[in-house]
Parts: structure tokens; sequence; C-alpha cells
């Protein structure tokens, strides 16, 4: 059984910093991604990383505030989360992908590549 669980989520000032982790079993998978959903807000992308060559993706909103890293070998993706605003508060899903095709990056900014995903972990950013 595939299991996605995420830990490390809570409550931080602003300027403030929180890791994320996800660990995954049953499985091994090609690429993993974090998103992120504000309340009234659609779903989007935080980072992304894929494995093989360890290639990774960020959106712009995030971009050197946060860093997101893997081990492979325990399966199990994080996300370092600096310099936190207000604006970062949202629950926040740990994704993966089991297919070994490699997608373009704006493929990889939807939720179509991922076929399993965590129950989500709250940040909450006060002001």
């Amino acid at each position: 059984q595939v299991q996605l669980v995420e830990s490390g989520g809570g409550l931080v000032q602003a300027g403030g910093s929180l890791r994320l982790s996800c660990a995954a079993s049953g499985r091994t998978f090609s690429t993993m991604g974090w998103f992120r959903q504000a309340p009234g807000k659609e779903r989007e992308v935080v980072a992304v990383i894929r494995w093989s060559g360890g290639v990774t993706y960020y959106a712009d909103s995030v971009k050197g505030r946060f860093t997101i890293a893997g081990d492979k070998s325990k399966n199990t993706v994080y996300l370092q989360m600096n310099s936190l605003k207000p604006e970062d508060t949202a629950v926040y899903y740990c994704a993966a992908d089991r297919n070994s095709y490699f997608y373009s990056r704006n493929t990889y900014y939807t939720e179509a590549p991922y076929d399993d995903w965590g129950q989500g972990t709250q940040v909450t950013v006060s002001s």
C-alpha cells in the first residue's frame, strides 16, 4: 500500500523557518513535489524534485526562500522554508509521480503527473 506521510507543519512568525518532511512507502517514485492550498484558493505547486539528475523546480513566489531536497534511499523529500511570510499560510501536500517519463517543467507545475498524495500538513505564518 502506497503512503505519503507529511510532517513538520506548525505555527511560526513571519521571517521564521520550518522544515517539512514527506516519507513515502509502498514503492519508489521518479518525481516528488510539494503543493499548497490556502483557504479559498486552488492548490498550487511549490517545489518539485526529480530523482534522476536531482532536477528541481520552484514556484516564483518561493524562489530563494524555499529549498526542496530528498534522500532517495529513504524515499523521503524535504522542504526547507525560510523567510516565511503570512501569504505562505496554507495546507502543504506532498505528491509523487510513479511514471519514469520526463515531463516538461510546466507539466510538473500541474497536478496531472502525480499519482499519489499525502494528507497534508498545516503551515500558519503569523504577522
